[in-house]
Protein backbone atom coordinates (compact mmCIF):
# COMPACT_ATOMS: atom_id res chain seq x y z
CA UNK A 1 0.00 0.00 0.00
CA UNK A 2 1.45 3.63 -1.11
CA UNK A 3 2.30 5.75 1.70
CA UNK A 4 1.98 9.05 -0.12
CA UNK A 5 -1.51 10.74 -0.28
CA UNK A 6 -1.52 11.26 -4.09
CA UNK A 7 -0.29 7.65 -4.63
CA UNK A 8 -3.50 6.71 -2.30
CA UNK A 9 -5.67 8.53 -4.09
CA UNK A 10 -4.41 6.73 -7.90
CA UNK A 11 -5.13 3.44 -6.22
CA UNK A 12 -8.33 4.25 -5.73
CA UNK A 13 -9.30 6.54 -8.92
CA UNK A 14 -7.78 3.07 -10.61
CA UNK A 15 -9.77 0.70 -9.41
CA UNK A 16 -12.55 2.31 -9.89
CA UNK A 17 -12.24 3.02 -13.89
CA UNK A 18 -10.85 -0.32 -13.99
CA UNK A 19 -14.22 -1.89 -12.36
CA UNK A 20 -15.80 0.66 -15.52
CA UNK A 21 -13.59 -0.02 -17.76
CA UNK A 22 -14.32 -4.03 -17.48
CA UNK A 23 -18.19 -2.98 -16.81
CA UNK A 24 -18.09 -1.75 -20.47
CA UNK A 25 -15.87 -4.21 -21.54
CA UNK A 26 -17.85 -7.15 -20.88
CA UNK A 27 -20.93 -5.01 -22.54
CA UNK A 28 -19.57 -4.64 -25.49
CA UNK A 29 -18.71 -8.37 -26.05
CA UNK A 30 -22.33 -9.20 -24.87
CA UNK A 31 -23.76 -6.67 -28.04
CA UNK A 32 -21.35 -8.30 -30.39
CA UNK A 33 -22.61 -11.60 -29.27
CA UNK A 34 -26.13 -11.19 -29.40
CA UNK A 35 -25.78 -9.91 -33.05
CA UNK A 36 -23.83 -12.76 -34.30
CA UNK A 37 -26.51 -14.93 -32.73
CA UNK A 38 -29.40 -12.66 -34.93
CA UNK A 39 -27.75 -12.90 -38.07
CA UNK A 40 -26.73 -16.56 -37.74
CA UNK A 41 -30.66 -17.58 -36.51
CA UNK A 42 -31.83 -14.49 -39.24
CA UNK A 43 -33.74 -13.30 -36.76
CA UNK A 44 -36.06 -10.34 -37.95
CA UNK A 45 -34.39 -7.86 -36.08
CA UNK A 46 -30.52 -8.51 -37.12
CA UNK A 47 -30.01 -5.41 -38.72
CA UNK A 48 -31.12 -3.52 -35.07
CA UNK A 49 -28.55 -5.88 -33.48
CA UNK A 50 -25.86 -5.20 -35.53
CA UNK A 51 -26.57 -1.75 -35.36
CA UNK A 52 -26.79 -1.41 -31.61
CA UNK A 53 -23.56 -3.52 -31.44
CA UNK A 54 -21.75 -1.02 -33.93
CA UNK A 55 -22.79 1.75 -31.88
CA UNK A 56 -21.20 0.14 -28.92
CA UNK A 57 -17.80 -0.37 -30.68
CA UNK A 58 -17.56 3.08 -31.35
CA UNK A 59 -18.58 3.96 -27.76
CA UNK A 60 -15.82 1.76 -26.72
CA UNK A 61 -13.16 2.69 -29.70
CA UNK A 62 -14.21 7.10 -28.28
CA UNK A 63 -13.77 5.63 -24.43
CA UNK A 64 -9.84 4.27 -25.80
CA UNK A 65 -10.91 0.44 -24.80
CA UNK A 66 -10.53 -0.49 -27.89
CA UNK A 67 -7.48 0.62 -30.61
CA UNK A 68 -9.32 1.97 -33.79
CA UNK A 69 -8.43 -0.41 -36.36
CA UNK A 70 -9.69 -3.35 -33.60
CA UNK A 71 -12.78 -1.28 -33.45
CA UNK A 72 -12.85 -0.95 -37.46
CA UNK A 73 -12.54 -4.61 -37.90
CA UNK A 74 -14.54 -5.64 -35.50
CA UNK A 75 -17.33 -3.42 -37.30
CA UNK A 76 -16.47 -4.89 -40.78
CA UNK A 77 -16.93 -8.30 -39.66
CA UNK A 78 -20.45 -7.70 -37.95
CA UNK A 79 -21.56 -5.45 -41.41
CA UNK A 80 -20.02 -8.78 -43.45
CA UNK A 81 -22.29 -11.19 -41.18
CA UNK A 82 -25.69 -8.48 -41.67
CA UNK A 83 -24.77 -8.63 -45.68
CA UNK A 84 -24.06 -12.48 -45.87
Amino acid sequence: MPNIKSAKKRVKVNKTKAAANKARKSNLKTMIKKAELACAENAADKDVAVKAAIKRVDQACAKNLLHKNNAARKKAHLAKLLNA
